[in-house]
């Protein structure tokens, strides 16, 4: 089966499935349907007291320096009010880059996320994010940075009309004292340099119904690092992604959603392809 029959076959089950979905949606406008279902761009909505989400997603890249899959699995949970959320992400891969695999556990990140703006009918939801990034991942093995980071992220959204949304991101992420392995066996590490690097982010999203919507995501990343020789390397990434999501399951306390994007490098950096899987369960827990 080629890559086309299978996106074909993909998009048409999302349809199937979300066209046999009961509930709350029918009473909705239909951006409505879905929030803070996003793939790579942040949409700045808390949770809601008492519902808890459950975030999954897997991507497959494929470009002549790297291929394989980096795992991402993220729960979000309510402090007390709309106003406070905490969340945890962990991250896991299994890539060959530049021959060599990569496998394990990434660096886990501890999330704050403050609502400080609800959307209004003029005025856009804010909701700023600290992360704490612990340094779980290997660096020996490529999978982390062996530091304790910080990432700061400013998530905007805003709901345009009855059908259509647009998110923006801007974000930036500290790492202290980073050392790597070097290319020469005298020195097998580098001096500790500290890293900063940015992240910029903008999606649209228009709603064919209230339980498929279309989108459409951009990201830049100005990603800081250590070259073999232990100096600081800075690229610019860029990835455009279009991308189609579905609730599945779209009840008063339960709503299940799947999606898919293909995310494509607008650049050199950036020179990938590949696949995009998302699965979210979101609930109430009392």
């Amino acid at each position: 089966m080629t890559t086309r029959v299978r996106v074909e076959a993909l998009v048409i089950a999302l349809v199937l499935c979300a066209a046999v979905t009961k509930g709350k949606a029918a009473n909705q406008e239909p951006i409505d349907g879905i929030s803070d279902n996003s793939f790579l761009v942040e949409e700045a909505y808390n949770q809601e007291p008492g519902v808890v989400q459950h975030i999954f997603n897997a991507v497959y890249l494929r470009d002549p320096h790297r291929h394989g899959w980096p795992f991402n699995f993220t729960q979000e949970w309510p402090l007390f009010s709309v106003q406070h959320q905490l969340s945890y992400s962990i991250v896991s891969s299994y890539l060959w880059e530049e021959g060599q695999l990569q496998s394990g556990l990434g660096d886990i990140l501890i999330n704050y996320r403050y609502q400080a703006l609800e959307e209004g009918s003029t005025s856009p939801a804010f909701a700023p994010r600290f992360s704490l990034i612990l340094p779980t991942g290997s660096r020996d093995k490529g999978t982390g940075n062996g530091v304790v980071g910080y990432q700061w992220s400013l998530p905007l959204s805003k709901k345009i009309s009855s059908r259509f949304a647009l998110h923006f991101n801007l974000g930036l992420t500290y790492l202290p004292k980073v050392r790597v392995p070097l290319d020469s066996p005298a020195n097998p590490l580098s001096p500790k340099r500290s890293l900063v690097s940015y992240n910029l982010g903008a999606s649209a999203i228009y709603a064919l119904s209230s339980t498929i919507h279309l989108m459409l995501e951009w990201i830049g990343t100005s990603e800081q690092s250590l070259d073999g020789q232990g100096k600081r390397d800075r690229e610019f990434k860029a990835l455009l992604s279009p991308g189609v999501r579905a609730a599945v399951i779209n009840k008063e306390n339960l709503q299940s959603v799947i999606g898919v994007g293909f995310p494509i490098g607008l650049n050199s950096a950036a020179n990938n392809y590949g696949v995009f899987l998302y699965f979210s369960i979101e609930h109430k827990i009392f």
